[in-house]
């Protein structure tokens, strides 16, 4: 595989990009180090990366980078998707990040333009590229995780508002949030992925109650939110009423790409190797294989994303599954962290500043649930390889033509 040199055109868009980043960049990343790259878990230390990468999403935005693929009438510039992956090319060197605010604009900005209304699209869409509005995503159920279209959460019409009882779990940055976007139960006559609506919800609305989820690490990222009588206008409905689950396929779509591509990478062999060289263990020949086969994992992702952006740049489309992608990442990062545990030994058991890099090892092991589970688990991505990809035989889906009120009766009823 030969990725084909810049044009003229890219290559002055690039040397611009890397401009603008050299002289908005730097100073963004040094108060990221000193902040310390989201890895401190206080209510109040979380609050501070959060609007740190909020005002990085600004800075995009004042700079006209924050919508490179947008068509103007939006607040974009219009330009074709080759563009946007030279800008995050360069922006990846520069180790700069909107993070979770980015991240979430990878899913709902997607859905706004394809299924959004001109209305919505013209009330949503500047105030998310600008940051001014966070958006969380809330999918998750505990009763429906992996079988996403099994949730319970349910809206009502009732006027010209919807009534929306229920409860959410795993639910992303939803404290900083000003809107989500609301998958609920609106039919519940209609097989389980016909009756579901996907709606605009309003953070601040009465009746939403965001209770953190405290995690091993000490971490505050995950909420379960909980719905009481909460109103929300049918003008905030995307995709029609009971329509929701083509929505919610391109948001899953986007999610398992952008997953794991958003912020900077502080866990690369090229760091394992730094500290089994300071701990004086790079000559050991089991470490050596350990780091070596880290490597090779960390060049073949490099690689697949690196053909998909070739695909993009030559006008085709790419042959990579984004759920390759999903996996190879999570995988490797939780393997990356095991090895940097078993060279640094007993001191692994160390914690806070009597731990190398602050523990930042241990937080990564810890943290691993995040990219098995996150965006789907990797059990979930599979099955999705094995039938699109390889075209093995579906799952058996007995339940997929029966409403879902029966699903849910007990057998007595």
């Amino acid at each position: 595989m030969t990725r084909r040199a810049d044009t003229t055109d890219e290559a002055r868009f690039r040397a611009e990009a890397r401009a603008w980043l050299e002289a908005h960049g730097l100073a963004w990343r040094a108060e990221a180090e000193a902040i310390g790259f989201g890895q401190k878990h206080t209510p109040e230390a979380e609050r501070v990366w959060f609007e740190h990468c909020r005002a990085w999403q600004r800075t995009l935005y004042d700079g006209g980078w924050a919508a490179l693929t947008l068509p103007t009438e939006v607040g974009g510039r219009g330009l074709s998707v080759p563009y946007r992956i030279l800008f995050e090319e360069e922006a990846a060197r520069h180790q700069v990040t909107a993070g979770f605010v980015g991240a979430s604009l990878a899913l709902i900005v997607p859905a706004l333009l394809t299924f959004g209304s001109s209305e919505q699209q013209a009330r949503f869409l500047a105030p998310a590229l600008r940051g001014d509005e966070a958006w969380c995503q809330l999918f998750s159920e505990p009763e429906a995780g992996s079988d996403l279209a099994g949730l319970r959460c349910s809206a009502v019409v009732d006027g010209d508002e919807l009534l929306v009882n229920g409860q959410k779990l795993w639910t992303s940055s939803a404290q900083f949030c000003e809107w989500g976007f609301l998958l609920a139960r609106t039919n519940p006559e209609a097989p389980k992925h016909a009756g579901i609506s996907f709606l605009l919800l309003d953070m601040r609305s009465p009746g939403v109650d965001v209770r953190p989820l405290p995690t091993i690490t000490g971490s505050r990222h995950f909420n379960e939110v909980f719905f009481t009588d909460v109103r929300v206008p049918l003008s905030q409905i995307v995709g029609g009423i009971d329509q929701g689950w083509g929505v919610t396929r391109l948001v899953l779509a986007s999610e398992s790409v952008s997953i794991g591509t958003s912020g900077p990478n502080r866990d690369s062999a090229e760091d394992l190797v730094r500290l089994a060289r300071e701990r004086g263990r790079l000559k050991e020949p089991p470490v050596r294989d350990a780091v070596a086969a880290a490597h090779i994992e960390e060049q073949i992702l490099g690689w697949l994303g690196e053909r998909i952006r070739t695909a993009v740049l030559d006008g085709h489309a790419p042959d990579v599954d984004g759920s390759v992608l999903k996996i190879l990442w999570a995988e490797s990062r939780a393997r990356r962290s095991d090895v940097a545990l078993e060279i640094l030994g007993a001191d692994a058991l160390l914690d806070g500043t009597d731990a190398y890099r602050a523990g930042f090892w241990q937080n990564q092991m810890l943290d691993r649930y995040q990219g098995l589970i996150g965006g789907g688990t990797v059990e979930v991505h599979r099955n999705g390889i094995g039938e699109r990809v390889l075209g093995l035989p579906r799952e058996t889906r007995e339940d997929r033509e029966v409403p879902f009120r029966d699903l849910t009766k007990k057998p007595s009823e």
